[in-house]
């Protein structure tokens, strides 16, 4: 199996589509480090996890939408065609779904950390700080959840219609101007901007109501749903049909 993880990892990062949007992920990262991050946002310094957070959230469609990209290499019309053959192999199709899942996480995860590099680089040239630390958390609260939900929504739906991948795609930038309720802030990006103020406090440690909480995990939790239940039902109806043929 790890041959065929190779070659999927392949498939994904050595392609024209991959440095495309790294290239495209880190310009804009950078316009919106040195035009927004720089002054701090919300009475918080620019370092702080507040700041921080909204330069992820700002990155957040771009990261949602490369998820997306991946997909449609497992999920396309002519990934359908060629899967013909996988499901006719002796190996658990789930482990055959779970590795191209595996492979989609490899890719985005190397987008993340290129805008965090990124970010690190930013905060080291302009300010000479390294305190990492704090920060961590916030990058994971912030933009996990919402990956994990592309990803498994993207594979649910790429399973039923290759095209409503790109249907998916504009979600984040639907969510930042619809009135959405105070807890899906993370996702619309609002929490960092709105939520700092209503503390009345200036430069507020971090901190996270617990219903933007709940909806992060929930969100986390849909989107590892969404990414087993095509397999396992193949998996449930595999017998049959071979009992049938």
């Amino acid at each position: 199996m790890h041959k065929i993880f190779g070659y999927e990892c392949r498939r994904l990062l050595l392609n024209k589509f991959f440095f495309g949007i790294l290239l495209i992920i880190l310009f804009y990262g950078w316009q919106v480090l040195s035009g927004r991050t720089l002054l701090g946002i919300s009475r918080t310094a620019p370092f702080s996890a507040w700041s921080f957070g909204d330069y992820l959230s700002r990155m957040l469609p771009l990261l949602w939408i490369g998820a997306l990209f991946f997909l449609t290499f497992f999920t396309s019309f002519r990934a359908r065609r060629t899967a013909v053959l996988t499901d006719a192999a002796p190996a658990p199709p789930l482990q055959y779904a779970l590795i191209r899942c595996a492979a989609a996480f490899l890719g985005v995860f190397l987008l993340v950390l290129a805008c965090l590099a990124e970010a690190a680089v930013f905060y080291g040239y302009c300010f000479g700080w390294y305190g990492w630390s704090g920060l961590l958390l916030p990058a994971l609260i912030t933009l996990a959840p919402p990956l994990i939900f592309a990803l498994g929504s993207g594979w649910f739906l790429g399973r039923i219609d290759p095209r409503l991948i790109y249907v998916w795609m504009p979600v984040p930038f639907l969510c930042a101007v619809l009135p959405l309720p105070e807890a899906t802030g993370m996702l619309s990006g609002s929490f960092f901007t709105e939520y700092p103020l209503a503390l009345e406090m200036t430069d507020p440690a971090f901190s996270l109501p617990l219903s933007v909480l709940s909806f992060q995990l929930i969100l986390a939790a849909a989107g590892i749903a969404f990414l087993l239940l095509p397999a396992l039902r193949w998996e449930r109806s595999r017998p049959s049909s071979i009992l049938i043929q």
